[in-house]
C-alpha cells in the first residue's frame, strides 16, 4: 500500500532509501520500536543517520547520507506542525549535522508514502530527484544549475506543476561552500552545519515532491478538539512577541543587557543597533508578517529596501538580523535586507556568513589581511557594500583572502556568552556545535532562573534538561516558539500522540526519548573523533572581558566553563572525559525495554506497585533506581512513594548485590540457637556492609525453617545448622 505497513497511525512506517549513483531506490521497513523510541524528526535522523553513515567517513564522500525525516505531527493539520528534520555528517564541524525547516514540503514529503527519505551515492551529472506518489524518476537538472534558489523553485514547478514541492541549493551549495543551505517552499531554509554543501556533493540540484496519500489518525475526534484549543492558545500572550516584532524585537532587548555580540564578539553592545531594530524595520520596510503552512504564528517579517538602491524583499528574523548587522558594525537596515536576501538566494546560512565576514573585517582591521587578500575590499566594520560584495564571492567561492577558516566548529550565534552563562555551557557542549536551539539554555539566564553573570554546577543540570526537551520538541516537531503555549508541553504532547498514533505513551517516556536521542547525537559525534576539548568556546571568551554596557569587565575563565561542563557529563551520566559508558547506553535501551513488559503484564493501578517491585527484583537481583523511576511512571505513583515501599520490605533489595549473597536468619530460633553468633562472626569475616564488589551479608526476618536453626542462606539455597566454624568454611567457598 503507498500509506506504508497497514495498521499504522501516524506514520508510513517506511522510509525511501535512494542511490544516486546507481539510480535505484527501494522501501525500508522502519520497525515500530524505533518509531516509539525515537519518535520522528531530528530524534528519528539522528538513528537513521547513525545506522546508514559509514563510521569515519569524509563529508563529502557520496556515502555519506542526507535524511530528510517528517514526524507523526506533520499531516496533522495541528498548528505549527509543518517542519521537517535534515541530517547529515556535517561537512563544516565533521560531527553530526541536522538542521530544520518548515512549511509546505514536511506534508507533501510525507504524503508521498514515507517517513523519511535517505539520499546516498553521487550522479554523474546535475540531478532533480522527482517522488511522484512514491514512484522515483532521476531527471536532467543541468538547466538549473547556477541558478538561484528561488529561480530553481519556479522553474521546477513550471516543469512539473505548481503543486510540486521543491527543496533545492543555491550557487554556494553547487560550490561545496560548506555552510551552504537547503532552501523550499520560497524562502524557508535548512541551512546550520552545511546540509545543502552535502547535497551538492551528491550533484544533486533539486529534490521534487508530490503526494496525495493522507496519513490516517487514530482518533480524530479528540485531535481537533485539543488543535482548536491549541490553536486559541497559540494566539495568546505566549506568542504575541512573535506575532507583532518577530525575533528581531531582541536586538534591542540584548543591546541592553550587554548580550548583543558585536564586531566579531569584540563587544556586548552595538552603538548602531536602533538602525537595525525590530521597531525600525517595522516602521521602514515592513510589508507582513510570513507564515508557514498551519502556523497560526507568524513570526518572520516580509521586509523589503526603503532606500533610492536596487529593490530587494525578503523574511528577517533575529540570527539573520545579528549576524549581518551588529556582529560586522553594519547599522543599515536596508543593507542588512540586502544581505539576508542575498544569502537565501544564494543558499547560504546567515549565521555562518556573517561570522566569516566578522572574522575577516578584523583581521583586516588588525593588519592580519590586506587589499591583496581580499582583491581590492576595503573591509572594515559598517562596510555596507564591501558586505554584499563578500556575500558574493563566498557563494562563488572567488577570491583567496577574503574567506578564512575561523573555526573548526559551528560558528558562534547572536548571544554573548560571557554575559549568559548558562547558554556559555550550552553552546559548548552543543552535539551541533556552538548552537542556540539545541538546549535553548538562554531561557534560564533571561528569566532569572539563575544570575546570568555568575556561575555555578546547576547549570549542569538545566543544560541537560533543555538539551533533552528541545529534542522532543525537534522530533514531534513543534515550532519552540509554540512551547510557552503549553501547559506541560511533556503531558499535552504525549496525550496528542496517543491520539494520533494509538500508541500509549506518557510524558515520562518523553522525557526518556529525549535524553535517548542526545545520548545517541554524542555517540555519533564520539564515533566520528570527538574528544573532550571540542566542548569548549572560542578563546577570546576567556581571553577578553566585555568592554562596555551594563556588563563592562564580566568575562568567563576556562576553570569556569569546565567546571559547568563537568557539573554536565555529571547530569548526563557520563565520563568525566565526556564519554558515555556502556552500561548508561544499555540503561536507556534497558528503560524502553522495562516500559514495554510493564504494559504488558501490569494494569495501571497502585494496587501492582509490589508485584511490579518483586518484578524488577527477579529481573535484576536489586532496584535499580532508574528502574523504579520506570514503575512509578507506568503505575502513575510518585518515585516518593515508590522507594518508601521498596525499603520497607526486607526481602526487595535497593542496592546492587555481589556476586554472592549471604543471609543469616535473625528468626527467634536461629538467634536462640547461635544466630547472634553467626551475625557477629559474619561481621567480623565480611565486614558491616559485606564485600560489595564479591559477597553481600545481609540479615532476614524468619525464614520459617526453625527446625534447622541456625541457617543462612547462601545465594537462594538455604543451610541448616550452621555454626562459626562452618560459616568461615562458607564465606571461603563463595569468595573463591
Amino acid at each position: 500500500m503507498i500509506n506504508g505497513q497497514e495498521g499504522l497511525y501516524g506514520y508510513n512506517g517506511r522510509a525511501l532509501v535512494v542511490d544516486l549513483t546507481r539510480q535505484q531506490s527501494y522501501w525500508q521497513t522502519l520497525d515500530a520500536d524505533v518509531l516509539r523510541r525515537f519518535i520522528g524528526g531530528t530524534g528519528l535522523g539522528t538513528y537513521l543517520l547513525y545506522t546508514h553513515c559509514p563510521p569515519g567517513i569524509d563529508a563529502y564522500d557520496p556515502a555519506n547520507p542526507l535524511i530528510f525525516v517528517t514526524s507523526p505531527l506533520v499531516g496533522s493539520r495541528l498548528t505549527t506542525s509543518s517542519k521537517f528534520a535534515v541530517l547529515t555528517k556535517s561537512p563544516l564541524t565533521g560531527f553530526i549535522g541536522d538542521s530544520l525547516s518548515s512549511s509546505f514540503m514536511a506534508t507533501e514529503l510525507k504524503k508521498t508514502g514515507c517517513d523519511a527519505l535517505i539520499v546516498s551515492g553521487r550522479s554523474e551529472s546535475p540531478c532533480l530527484l522527482s517522488i511522484d506518489d512514491g514512484e522515483v524518476k532521476f531527471l536532467d537538472a543541468r538547466s538549473f544549475m547556477g541558478m538561484t534558489t528561488l529561480d530553481t523553485e519556479r522553474a521546477i514547478k513550471q516543469q512539473l506543476g505548481h503543486r510540486t514541492r521543491v527543496a533545492c541549493i543555491g550557487p554556494a551549495g553547487e560550490n561545496l561552500v560548506r555552510f551552504a543551505s537547503i532552501t523550499n517552499d520560497g524562502g524557508r531554509q535548512a541551512a546550520r552545519t552545511g546540509p545543502g554543501a552535502v547535497m551538492g556533493s551528491k550533484n544533486l540540484k533539486a529534490i521534487a515532491v508530490r503526494g496525495t496519500h493522507a496519513v490516517p489518525v487514530r482518533d480524530h475526534d479528540a485531535l481537533n478538539s485539543i488543535g482548536a484549543d491549541l490553536t486559541r492558545r497559540s494566539l495568546g500572550p505566549a506568542t504575541e512577541k512573535y506575532r507583532t516584532l518577530g525575533t528581531m524585537a531582541n536586538v534591542s532587548v540584548f543591546n541592553s543587557l550587554g548580550t548583543l555580540p558585536t564586531r566579531n564578539f569584540q563587544q556586548s553592545t552595538f552603538d548602531g543597533a536602533e538602525g537595525v531594530s525590530a521597531e525600525k524595520f517595522h516602521e521602514s520596510n515592513f510589508v507582513k508578517n510570513a507564515h508557514c503552512a498551519n502556523c497560526t504564528i507568524g513570526c518572520e517579517k516580509i521586509l523589503v529596501t526603503s532606500d533610492k538602491g536596487k529593490k530587494a524583499q525578503g523574511r528577517m528574523e533575529y540570527e539573520s538580523a545579528f549576524a549581518l548587522g551588529p556582529l560586522v558594525g553594519v547599522a543599515d537596515g536596508n543593507t542588512v535586507i540586502r544581505a539576508s536576501t542575498l544569502c537565501d538566494e544564494l543558499g547560504m546560512d546567515t549565521i555562518s556568513v556573517g561570522a566569516t565576514i566578522a572574522w575577516a573585517m578584523e583581521c583586516f582591521e588588525r593588519g592580519i589581511l590586506t587589499t591583496e587578500d581580499t582583491d581590492g575590499i576595503d573591509l572594515r566594520f559598517g562596510s555596507g557594500d564591501e558586505l554584499l560584495e563578500c556575500v558574493r564571492l563566498i557563494a562563488e567561492r572567488k577570491g583567496d583572502g577574503c574567506v578564512g577558516n575561523a573555526s573548526q566548529r559551528l560558528e558562534m550565534p547572536g548571544y554573548e556568552p560571557r554575559s549568559l552563562k548558562t547558554m556559555a555551557l550550552g553552546l559548548a557542549v552543543s552535539t551541533r556545535g556552538a548552537c542556540h536551539n539545541r538546549s535553548s539554555a538562554y531561557e534560564a539566564d533571561f528569566s532569572a532562573r539563575v544570575d546570568r553573570l555568575k556561575v555555578d554546577e546547576v547549570r549542569g543540570r538545566i543544560t541537560a534538561e533543555g538539551e533533552d526537551f528541545s529534542a522532543v520538541l525537534d522530533s514531534l516537531i513543534w515550532c519552540k516558539f509554540l512551547r510557552k503555549a503549553f501547559g506541560d508541553l511533556y503531558e499535552e504532547s504525549a496525550e496528542i500522540y496517543r491520539h494520533i498514533t494509538g500508541w500509549d505513551m506518557t510524558a515520562e517516556e518523553l522525557q526518556l526519548a529525549g535524553e535517548r536521542i542526545n545520548n545517541l547525537k554524542k555517540q555519533f559525534n564520539i564515533r566520528e573523533g570527538w574528544s573532550r576539548d571540542d566542548d569548549t568556546l572560542p578563546p577570546r571568551v576567556f581571553d577578553e572581558v566585555l568592554p562596555t554596557g551594563v556588563v563592562e569587565g564580566v568575562g568567563l575563565s576556562r576553570q569556569d566553563l569546565d567546571m559547568m561542563v563537568q557539573a554536565y557529563y555529571l547530569a548526563r551520566g557520563w565520563r568525566e572525559d565526556g564519554t558515555i559508558p556502556a552500561a548508561k547506553l544499555k540503561e536507556l535501551g534497558d528503560r524502553n525495554e522495562l516500559r514495554a513488559t510493564l504494559r504488558q503484564n501490569f494494569p495501571r493501578n497502585r494496587g501492582q506497585l509490589l508485584p511490579a517491585l518483586h518484578f524488577l527484583q527477579h529481573e535484576f537481583g536489586y532496584l535499580p533506581d532508574w528502574a523504579m523511576e520506570v514503575v512509578g511512571w507506568h503505575l502513575g505513583i510518585p518515585s516518593s512513594e515508590v522507594y518508601g515501599a521498596a525499603t520497607s520490605y526486607t526481602e526487595l533489595r535497593i542496592l546492587k548485590p555481589g556476586d554472592h549473597v549471604i543471609r543469616v536468619c535473625t528468626g527467634l530460633s536461629c538467634w536462640l540457637n547461635g544466630g547472634r553468633e553467626l551475625v557477629k562472626k559474619a561481621h567480623a569475616e565480611l565486614g558491616t556492609d559485606g564485600l560489595r564488589d564479591s559477597v553481600t551479608l545481609e540479615e532476614t526476618p524468619c525464614a520459617y525453617i526453625c527446625g534447622v536453626a541456625p541457617a543462612v542462606e547462601i545465594d537462594g539455597v538455604w543451610r541448616g545448622r550452621v555454626n562459626a566454624e562452618s560459616f568461615s568454611g562458607i564465606v571461603q567457598e563463595v569468595s573463591s
